[in-house]
Parts: structure tokens; sequence; C-alpha cells
């Protein structure tokens, strides 16, 4: 979503708020320092990134000065190429040669049966394990993948779903000889491509083990059935919502509401793909933003069409012909082969229990998601081996420090971030650190920050970046301080643009009878303060300067990063979103997969063989207060969205780099849960 703020020199503020349904932004942004300008209107972009042989993080020392064309970035490499000279490995523990996606491990799950002495070893961990590992053997592990899903780690009264969290459920399972199969029921997703592109993984994964996995979809989507496909069997109920249509792309524009209330939006935007401005400025997408879309779209469907055609043995033309008859009824399902039968969910557990050889009276021993949580990975076998490897996750939003409504894990805060970075920097213990990236961007100067922190600690240890839905604008700006970044093939990335602006409120001023008078001193003093005409030519000029100049910032550090010039930065920078598949293959991204690919890559630039074990150390570990928050809300059921949404509402200052509000319907975005909560958001709003 977007909000527009019009703040009056006293502070106050009238604020409009528009949610755009399943959200996914197409560009993300920087702003003018909104400290310095009180009446601006600040862009809250929330958006939601095979390869081409561009090197991880190739040493700038390759890289020549007439580069960079401004001054300052000039000085910015000048500085960075002598600091990164006199780290032992010239900087990055980047290899001088150029990697493409082949030559890096693939990270694949190899499933190994537990044998002999360890197969002993492993029956007494789990006839000594605690109570609350406790499960009978012949279970089976239940998961309802329905709602959000968090990239974060989740404590043990924390209500939703997590996504390392599910992860690990299946890696365990396929190991514990107590778990027979996985019965999975997916529901209504409200999460993005590259969490359901991991979550798809792991179920192909665990199917190596011979153990089986099903899927029971009552109510299915696009996202749901690719899911779905992915199991050995799958079951609806005769009822089903079932809406495979396809994919669209949605606008909206509001330029002809502002010139109806009197309000004219002075915008001004570096990068033709820059469409965050567009939904104040136009009353139509304009070219260059529908071809980007449209590219976004094309590279979604055709990914969707491929996975889907290989899992059903099907032709693509066949999947495509069946989604353009608009077949809802769930019997044609079965009969094209797109279902397994048709049952309700007592139906489904009753063939589980003839497939387990179980006596009708018998009663099927299923374990839930929440409580196999609790069964550590030593329990069944797969503890991690003496290397350590940090993992870093980075979710949500950016700020720079954390607001007076934050909740206790609300978005990424900078300081906090930072405080990671540097205790995995000055401990000899890690190896290697990954920086888990799911983020729309926000605050520049945080992103600028912690880009800092991260190139810091890439400089004495190897450090991957591994981005999940969406890594664009300040989450891009994180990853590209990485030594090698690696996206799913349909993550979010780039957006690499600047847009600014202020409303110029005479007219509707007038059409209220309002008035508003300045005295100041100093020829720009009025810039900004002056809501109530539009820009002088001067201060037009000054505000155009002002964006070209913080573009060119993010941009040359972008193409420093990534180890590439000016001009083959511009070309890909603009404002633009790439798919994950789409940036490895213009060098913005240098691998295609998931978590695991990355930890590969880790144990690759850490000189760890692929075949030794490693543990990863999540540096994330809930408080008693969080604990305590936790166990609370799961009491009352506060939902925490509530949450989300007072911190949205809390104002904060800075540069903000984040994607706009055009977005892509069902294929990306956070709608509220409850209907009511969006009433609720769409009032307080108006305040």
């Amino acid at each position: 979503m977007w909000r527009l703020l019009l703040h009056s020199s006293r502070r106050s503020s009238i604020r409009c708020s528009l949610e755009f349904g399943a959200t996914l932004s197409s560009s993300s942004s920087f702003s003018a320092p909104l400290s310095h300008f009180p009446s601006q209107c600040r862009l809250f972009l929330s958006l939601p990134s095979h390869s081409q042989s561009f090197p991880p993080f190739q040493s700038p020392a390759s890289q020549s000065l007439v580069d960079f064309h401004s001054s300052s970035s000039s000085s910015f490499l000048s500085e960075s190429k002598q600091e990164l000279e006199s780290t032992p490995d010239g900087g990055m523990n980047s290899h001088s040669a150029r990697f493409a996606d082949e030559d890096y491990p693939t990270g694949d799950f190899d499933f190994a049966p537990i044998t002999g002495w360890r197969k002993f070893l492993l029956k007494l961990k789990t006839l000594i394990a605690f109570p609350l590992e406790g499960v009978r053997k012949g279970s089976v592990l239940t998961m309802k993948l329905r709602g959000r899903i968090s990239d974060q780690l989740k404590g043990p009264f924390s209500q939703g779903l997590s996504l390392p969290q599910i992860c690990e459920n299946f890696s365990k399972a396929a190991y514990d000889r107590r778990i027979s199969g996985i019965y999975l029921h997916i529901d209504n997703l409200n999460c993005g491509w590259g969490k359901v592109e991991e979550i798809r993984r792991k179920i192909l994964n665990f199917k190596r083990s011979g153990k089986f996995v099903v899927a029971y979809v009552p109510s299915c989507r696009e996202k749901e059935y690719y899911l779905a496909c992915a199991c050995e069997e799958i079951y609806a109920p005769p009822s089903a919502y079932f809406s495979l249509f396809g994919f669209t792309v949605q606008a909206s524009f509001l330029r002809g509401v502002l010139d109806n209330i009197g309000i004219e939006p002075q915008v001004e935007k570096i990068g033709k793909y820059k469409s965050a401005g567009e939904q104040l400025t136009h009353r139509t997408m304009s070219e260059e933003t529908c071809e980007m879309m449209t590219a976004l779209l094309d590279d979604i469907y055709t990914n969707w069409l491929d996975k889907v055609s290989s899992s059903r043995g099907k032709k693509r033309k066949e999947i495509e012909n069946f989604i353009n008859e608009g077949i809802y009824q769930v019997d044609r399902l079965k009969e094209e082969g797109f279902i397994t039968n048709i049952m309700y969910e007592d139906e489904v557990i009753a063939r589980l229990k003839e497939r387990l050889e179980l006596k009708t009276n018998d009663s099927l021993h299923m374990v839930d998601y929440r409580k196999y949580c609790r069964v550590r990975r030593w329990t069944v076998g797969i503890s991690g081996g003496k290397d350590l490897i940090a993992i870093i996750r980075a979710s949500g939003s950016i700020s720079r420090v954390k607001g007076p409504l934050s909740a206790s894990r609300s978005g990424i805060i900078a300081e906090q971030f930072i405080e990671k970075i540097r205790k995995v920097r000055e401990s000899k213990q890690y190896k290697a650190a990954i920086i888990r990236i799911d983020s729309p961007g926000g605050d520049a100067l945080a992103s600028d920050l912690m880009w800092r922190e991260i190139r810091l600690l890439a400089a004495s240890k190897p450090v991957i970046a591994s981005l999940a839905d969406v890594a664009a604008s300040g989450g891009y700006y994180m990853a590209m301080g990485a030594g090698t970044i690696v996206a799913e093939s349909l993550t979010l990335t780039g957006s690499i643009g600047v847009v600014t602006g202020k409303f110029n409120l005479g007219k509707l001023y007038e059409k209220i009878g309002f008035n508003k008078e300045i005295i100041s001193r100093g020829k720009y003093a009025e810039l900004l303060a002056a809501e109530q005409r539009p820009f002088r030519p001067d201060e037009a000029e000054l505000f155009a300067k002002s964006a070209q100049h913080i573009y060119k910032q993010f941009r040359d550090k972008a193409a420093f990063s990534r180890s590439m010039t000016v001009e083959s930065m511009e070309e890909v920078a603009q404002g633009r979103v790439w798919t994950g598949k789409a940036a490895a293959s213009r060098g913005l991204v240098d691998a295609i997969g998931g978590l695991s690919r990355a930890v590969a890559i880790a144990k690759l630039k850490a000189n760890i063989p692929q075949d030794r074990q490693v543990t990863l150390v999540e540096l994330y570990r809930p408080s008693l207060l969080e604990i305590l928050s936790g166990a609370g809300n799961a009491l009352v059921e506060v939902d925490n969205t509530l949450k989300e949404l007072l911190q949205e509402l809390s104002f904060s200052d800075g540069v903000q780099a984040r994607m706009d509000g055009i977005m892509l319907e069902r294929l990306e975005g956070y709608p509220h849960p409850k209907p009511i909560l969006r009433l609720m958001e769409e009032f307080l709003s108006s305040l």
C-alpha cells in the first residue's frame, strides 16, 4: 500500500490512506529528506530481485575510477578502494574469476538413511527425549499452510506461521523414524512467491525420504495449487473453491481526484521506470510502467505454467488451455488429472489410516506443526557440525531507530541489526554469515548504514545474501553489500530509483477559505514549507538537483557493489523491478535458489567441504517480554495485524527507499486478514 502524508507547519497532519488489495508494488523510491521537508508528500511505498558471469563481489581494485561520474562518487570509490585493498584478501572475500550460476554448489537435499550404530543411537535419543518432544511411532505430521507466513523465527506462544520453522519441520520429519508421512492442509496463502518456492522445494526434498506427503485443498488459487501439485496426492471436498484463472496487474490513479479537490502534486522522479509518483501525476499507466509490469507478470505466469505442467505430467499448452476454459467444477479437476480425488477431510484421514494399515477402530496419531516445532534436530539425528554459520534475518520495512509504537519485532531496526552484524564480525567462532532479506525497503539512511556494516563484515569473512519474497530499494541496498546474492527465481529485486515531491494546496486552501502566510530568511527557506503555492523556477531546479544527487548515490554504490560500470548499472536501474531470474541475467543477482543454496555457497567461500555438516546459528532469540507478550496475545486472541497497523500509523522522518503502490493482484501481497482492520485503518488514517 502507499500513503500520502500532508503536513502543515504545525506538524499536524491530514493523512490519506489507500490500500490496494494484494500488494506487489512496482518500484521502490528514495524521497528527499523528510526531516527537512515538513510539508512534502511522503511516499511510503510498500512493495514488496541464471546468472550472467558477474562476480559475487569482485574486489574494487579491479574497477576503474572513471566508472563513476560525480565527484562524490569518485571520492567514495577511492576511499573504498584503499580500505578494501588493505584487507587480507583484497576485499570482500571475492574471487578474481567471474562466477556464473552453474559454478556455485546447488545445495540440493541429499537424503542419506541413518543406519548401523547411528540408527541405534537415534532410537536411544527418541526414547530419552523430553516429554514435549514426544511423538508416537507411525504418526503423521500435519501442517496448516494458511494466511501470512513470516520469514522470522517465532516464539512458542506467537501466532502465525514461520517459514524457517516450516522448512525445519520438513527436514526433521524426513529423518524422524516416528513420522510416516506429512498431511498438508493448504488454504488461502498470504505470502510472496519466494516463500512459496522455498516451501515447494522442501516438499520435493521430503519426498526423497520415501515417505508420503498428501495435500488437502478446500480453497485453491494459483499459489495454493503451486504447492499442492508438488505433493504425491491432492484431495479436495466437493464444494471446494477453485479459481485457477490466471494472474492480473492492477494500477490505480488519483490525479483526477486531486484535481477535483484542488491539490496539485509536484513530483520529481529519476528513472523512466520509476512509477511511484504516477498515482499522483497520471490518469493512466505510462508505457514504461506497463512494460515493466508486463515483464514481471510474464515471468511469474511462465514459471507457474512450467512447474505445474512438469509436476502433473502435462504439456504446458494443456495447462494454459485449462486456465483459459475458466473451469471451477471440482469434478472436472479430477477428470483432467489436476487433483487425485474428491473427498471430505474425514475421508482423507480414513484413507491415510488405510495407507498405514491401521484398523478401522484405531486412531490415526497426528502431530501438528506447533508441537513438532519443539522437537530438536538433535533428537532426530541431524544435528550440525562444529563449523558455525550465522543467520541474520532482516524482514519488514526498514527504520533507523525503534519508534514509540513499534511492536517488539516490527520490521528491521537498523540499530539492532547493526549490533548483530558487529557481533558476528567480532566473533571468531563464525566461519561465514548469511543475511536473509525479505524487505520492500524503508529509511534510506538506515539502509546505507546497514550496507556499510555488511561490507565491513564481508571484508573479514564470507557473507551471502539470501533473498525471500522481496529485496527492493532499501532491501536490495542491504543485499548488495554481501559478497554473493542468492534469490529465488521470482524474488522481486532492484527498484534502484528516486521519486520525491510535495503538494501544492493553494486551490484547496482557497476552496475551504484557509490562508497561510510565511515570513522566512534564506533563499530556499520556503522550498517545502510553502505548500500554498507551487515551486518557483529556482526552487524547482534545486529540488530536481537534490533528487538527482540522491539517485546517483544509490546507483553508483550499486555499480560499485556489483562490480559494474555506472553505464551498465544505469541500464538495469532507473527504478525498475526485476524477478530473481531476470535480475540474475543482468548481474544484480549471482545465483538462483533458497537458503540451502546460500549455505552451500557460504561453505564454499569459507573453505568448508560440501559434505561436512555445519551448524546454522540464528542471531535471534525471543526475549522474556516477547514470550510473555506472545502468550498474552494467544490467550486473548489479539490479532498481530493490529500491532502492525499502529506501527504504520506512526510518523517517521528520513529519506524513504520503498516501492510504490502499483501492485500485481494475486502475485504478491499482504492484505488485511479481517475487513474490520482495513476499515479501522481507513478511519484512523483520516484523523
